[in-house]
């Protein structure tokens, strides 16, 4: 199935317009024409081979919204025009244990990216969301239940969302804990979103005293600009979990005495350069641990997807035309967007 993309054929190039072709539906497959995608910096990072491993030609996308257009004999969890989501995993290997907790990301044999994963169709890796459609396997579809007036600001919560409420989950955030988001960004904004919706009570922190309100609106109970020592110590020995969402290397002490006994520092962001080594006498003292998540799984992200939509949780965005791409990235680069730009893919036929 021929089919209009946007990508680039090496790590100088520019993404341009593609046509790539897309498999025909199998059994246990589902179509999707894709309405929206969201734009992540891994994006970037993987298109420009910034991160190894690239493969050419490189499609993006793997927060995509849309809808059904064709299922397999096979698939009943599904039917034509259902709105649907597709994130950053769409196979993984088979007969795992884990995976049928839903935790494909954590698959001792990995998993297949929404876009440069090794795959039997052509062109050999897959192609990603900056595209019209894609065909995936029924088990790494999402249902999506908020308004279609909120579809393309839902398209980030396939990455941003999952990569925040995994950890907020796992660590068991909730009512009665004080809880710190570290950065207010594309994965930040959704931090504070989520824990405030949890119940807990949220302190964000930034670098930027302008950002101290944007933090506030989101749902901030109290904002700390953490250059300011006299803000930082006055909440030392306090938080029971921090979400730290900064994929800049820093100093992970700042944040680490700031935990209670027992509390916990979780990483979702991968520096270009590692972070200086911890303290080790500020984490054995008190019995605080620093830890690290992905994504999510797929029964997980059906989790939030639903959480969302009961309680009106979307991505603030700034929607693009497909061919703004390098624009947005550019703009992405220097943190000048609140807070992640999404696709009207209905731009890829213009």
């Amino acid at each position: 199935m021929a089919t209009k993309a946007y990508g680039a054929n090496a790590a100088d190039k520019p993404l341009e317009a593609l046509d790539i072709e897309r498999r025909a539906v199998g059994p246990h497959d589902v179509a999707i024409d894709i309405a929206y995608c969201g734009v992540c910096h891994s994006d970037l990072h993987q298109v420009r081979s910034e991160w190894d491993g690239t493969l050419y030609p490189c499609v993006p996308g793997h927060e995509i919204v849309g809808h059904v257009t064709a299922v397999g004999d096979h698939v009943s969890a599904f039917k034509l025009g259902d709105t649907v989501g597709v994130g950053c995993m769409v196979d993984s290997c088979q007969g795992c244990p884990s995976c049928d907790e839903g935790l494909e990301q954590y698959c001792e044999s990995g998993f297949v990216g929404t876009y440069n994963g090794k795959t039997d169709d052509a062109p050999g890796h897959t192609l990603g969301g900056y595209s019209q459609n894609i065909v995936v396997k029924d088990k790494f579809v999402l249902k999506i239940s908020h308004p279609a007036d909120q579809l393309a600001a839902v398209a980030p919560l396939l990455c941003a969302g999952i990569t925040t409420w995994s950890p907020l989950r796992h660590w068991k955030v909730g009512p009665g804990q004080k809880v710190g988001i570290v950065g207010i960004g594309g994965l930040g904004h959704m931090g504070i979103k989520l824990a405030h919706a949890m119940g807990a009570k949220v302190v964000a922190f930034t670098t930027s005293e302008s950002k101290r309100q944007d933090a506030l609106d989101l749902g901030a109970d109290e904002v700390v600009v953490s250059r300011n020592a006299e803000e930082m110590q006055a909440h030392a020995n306090s938080f029971d979990f921090i979400l730290n969402t900064v994929a800049a290397s820093h100093n992970l002490d700042a944040f680490t005495t700031l935990l209670k006994r027992d509390g916990t520092m979780t990483l979702v962001g991968v520096p270009e350069h590692a972070h200086p080594s911890p303290n080790v006498g500020a984490l054995i003292f008190k019995r605080r641990s620093i830890a690290g998540s992905l994504i999510g799984g797929i029964a997980e992200t059906q989790e939030m997807l639903d959480f969302c939509a009961e309680k009106g949780i979307v991505a603030d965005i700034e929607m693009i035309r497909i061919q703004d791409i390098e624009d947005a990235y550019a703009r992405m680069q220097k943190s000048d967007v609140k807070y992640r730009f999404v696709i009207d893919n209905a731009t890829l036929a213009a």
